[in-house]
């Protein structure tokens, strides 16, 4: 274990002002508090938070940080309480602990839904100060580096998480070899066949190529020099899940790869970094498709280089990566390396202002955290972090970075998350191109809208940003919500109708603490999804209210009245003998309700209509004289009375079902789909199935104008001689 000098000394060696007080309190402080606990490999539980802060010396970080560190455990596992941290350590270090620390008691479901929550506790501490990260990626390699110790089954749950998200976060904070090391341990705990596997490859191909690096590197070394640059070259060895991972991802073998070995050519400037790529591409034989220009155009994560392939000695594929010392250094540390943050304690709006990295990182926890359940929240964030990307731009040049295989669909919500919203078409390098189409790298994409669109609900399952599945379902929820809150109100305003009732938004409002609601909206999607009857609206609304309860009457004999099933009744009228103004309007299923048709034939305008409205799922539709209604009889609370309200100025057709039974010779379809053309219908789908030998039977699916229209087309196909007999389908 690492004693308390040693700890010290590693700190003064990057940072010879360092507040050695602080971290001597802070180590004694931790070891007290600790005491006597074991981690499971046997050893005291200090050596932990100890071999944390070592990780994050390696790092160059603040004394701040380290002391963080060291007392990263105290309010999870000991007595100590934040108040108790910062009386001794300050407001800073006290934030940075309880941002570390994992949420207790929770009241939640599952193991998912808790990890979730505590993920979402730790981003929203790392969006405030960036150090709550690092001090959880260091505590979190050394977990994995002892992760031996640790039972099977809860090894591969902690190695999953780590590979899931963990690992990524990592790598989109710029530090590389963390997010290498974390992958690599995953692999070997998730998959230790294939780690096998790689492993002993990859010793067969380092064997066989020991002379051809030596031979690389000093050809690569004269070549530079000869030219006036003094590059340092440093050799590079793929890591073993990085290789899986191209493998799974490109289809290709273990022989077909070609950047297992690269080399980092290290130069003083960014024009030295140009000069050298010249004098390389000169030299040897440049791969085409294989320059990535990472100066220009930095990754997310702040990452600079260029990248080329050339054809070295022996026709030997070899990856360059050219970068200058302080490119190499965020390379390797990423945000730890940042200027701003090792200038001293910067605010996290000062970090966001110049790293790319963390101000990503920022708009990502913001966006995550708008309001989706804990489940939601783990697999957007998943979705966010474990990508590779492509560059995209608008119209005007700005650049967009997207996970690889996003879309059209992801490049919008990217942009903005109304142009997502009220997204209807694209232009990809100039052609119109589907909304769904794959983007590459260099696409440049512009987005057509029109105002007052609805993202459908199947973009959901298209989309590869959790950005844009995030607001894909916010809006379909804010559609739905919409429509019931427009059933609701019409629901209430017909039955403050039948009470001989005003309708009056101000009385609802003021009675919302009777009815259990914040707001007038909750009440009116209440009473449209079923979950609140109207009666006790008006109940709520007039409490002296005494209402009518008369004798209930099956559904469509005209008896007059229904009763509501509680102890309080509602009068409501029988289906369809209603007058047209106390009925609420229905057009078709386009309208700003949530209705939908009878599935068992449909109705069309002409029809006797009633309405039955199923909780949380709107009104369905049905013909008066559908026989499926009788399964409703003891229900009259769900009976609703509705009329057609057909825009002549926008007409539109309505599904209807037949049965036609037709005699089985050449032409009989021919004949029945001429008729269906012939009268202006459409049809939707058509299924054919045997009757008797000299019998087929068709059920057809068709869109007609209304209930005259399809009367005609019954009339005009019994005329036909291959027709014995049309029926119409009334589920």
């Amino acid at each position: 274990m690492m004693r308390q000098f040693e700890l010290v000394e590693r700190v003064k060696r990057y940072l010879p002002d360092a507040d050695e007080d602080l971290l001597n309190r802070a180590y004694v402080y931790a070891m007290r508090a600790h005491g006597s606990q074991k981690r499971a490999s046997g050893d005291p539980y200090f050596s932990h938070p100890l071999e944390v802060a070592a990780i994050l010396t390696d790092l160059h970080v603040d004394e701040q940080t380290i002391a963080a560190a060291i007392l990263h455990d105290m309010i999870e596992d000991t007595g100590t309480t934040r108040h108790d941290i910062e009386s001794r350590f300050g407001e800073n270090i006290a934030a940075l602990v309880e941002g570390l620390t994992k949420l207790k008691k929770l009241d939640l479901v599952s193991k998912k839904a808790a990890q979730a929550e505590n993920l979402r506790k730790l981003l929203l501490a790392v969006a405030a100060d960036v150090r709550v990260l690092l001090v959880k990626l260091a505590d979190r390699l050394h977990n994995m580096r002892t992760l031996h110790y640790v039972p099977p089954d809860k090894r591969a749950r902690i190695a999953e998480e780590t590979l899931e998200i963990y690992a990524p976060l990592a790598g989109r904070i710029g530090m590389q070899d963390m997010r290498d090391e974390l992958e690599d341990i995953s692999f070997r705990v998730l998959m230790p066949d294939a780690h096998l596997m790689m492993s002993k490859r990859l010793e067969s191909l380092r064997s066989r190529a020991e002379g051809l690096i030596g031979i690389i590197e000093t050809d690569l070394r004269a070549k530079l020099s000869a030219n006036g640059i003094a590059g340092e070259i440093k050799g590079r060895e793929k890591r073993l899940y990085s290789i899986w991972r191209k493998m799974e991802r490109k289809s290709i073998s273990f022989e077909q790869l070609s950047d297992i070995f690269a080399f980092r050519v290290i130069v003083g400037t960014v024009e030295e970094c140009y000069q050298a790529l010249g004098i390389i591409h000169q030299a040897w034989r440049f791969v085409p498709g294989r320059f990535k220009d990472y100066i220009s155009t930095p990754k997310q994560n702040d990452y600079r280089s260029l990248h080329t392939t050339v054809l070295g000695p022996k026709h030997q594929r070899v990856e360059l990566q050219i970068r200058t010392r302080g490119m190499d250094e965020v390379a390797e540390f990423g945000i730890a390396a940042h200027a701003a943050y090792k200038e001293g304690l910067v605010s996290a709006d000062a970090l966001a202002g110049t790293s790319k990295a963390y101000a990503w990182l920022r708009r990502t926890i913001e966006l995550l955290a708008e309001g989706d359940n804990p489940e939601e929240f783990l697999e957007h964030t998943k979705l966010e972090l474990f990508q590779d990307q492509v560059f995209c731009f608008t119209p005007k040049g700005l650049l967009i970075a997207l996970p690889r295989g996003a879309n059209a669909i992801d490049f919008a919500y990217a942009v903005h998350t109304d142009i997502g919203n009220n997204a209807v078409g694209c232009r990809i390098n100039g052609r119109n191109a589907p909304l769904i189409s794959e983007l590459s790298n260099g696409d440049q994409v512009e987005i057509l809208t029109t105002e007052g669109q609805v993202p459908p609900s199947a973009w959901e399952g298209l989309v590869a940003t959790g950005k844009a599945r995030s607001a894909i379902r916010r809006a379909t929820r804010e559609a739905v919500r919409r429509q019931f809150v427009g059933l609701g109100r019409r629901i209430v305003e017909r039955a403050f109708q039948r009470a001989g009732k005003t309708y009056s938004e101000e009385k609802l409002i003021a009675a919302l603490p009777r009815l259990a609601r914040q707001t007038l909206d909750d009440v009116l999607t209440a009473v449209g999804r079923g979950e609140m009857y109207s009666g006790d609206v008006i109940k709520a609304v007039f409490p002296d209210f005494r209402e009518e309860v008369a004798k209930a009457a099956a559904p469509g004999t005209g008896a007059g009245w229904f009763g509501v099933q509680g102890a309080d009744k509602l009068k409501f009228k029988v289906p369809g003998q209603e007058s047209a103004a106390g009925s609420i309007p229905i057009r078709g299923l386009s309208d700003d309700l949530p209705v939908r048709f009878a599935p068992g034939g449909g109705a069309v305008p002409g029809d006797r209509i009633v309405g039955i409205l199923t909780p949380g799922e709107g009104i369905t539709i049905y013909p008066i004289q559908s026989p499926a209604l009788i399964a409703y009889d003891e229900e009259p609370w769900r009976w609703l009375d509705v009329r057609w309200d057909v825009d002549e100025h926008d007409p539109r057709r309505f599904w209807a079902q037949l049965i036609v039974s037709v005699i089985n010779e050449p032409g009989s379809l021919a004949a029945i789909a001429q008729v269906i053309a012939d009268t202006d219908a459409n049809i939707d789908n058509i299924a054919m199935r045997a009757k008797t030998a000299d019998f087929r039977e068709m059920v057809l699916d068709i869109e007609v104008w209304d209930l005259k229209h399809l009367n005609a087309i019954i009339s005009e196909l019994r005329t036909k001689p291959v027709v014995a007999n049309v029926e119409r389908v009334i589920g």
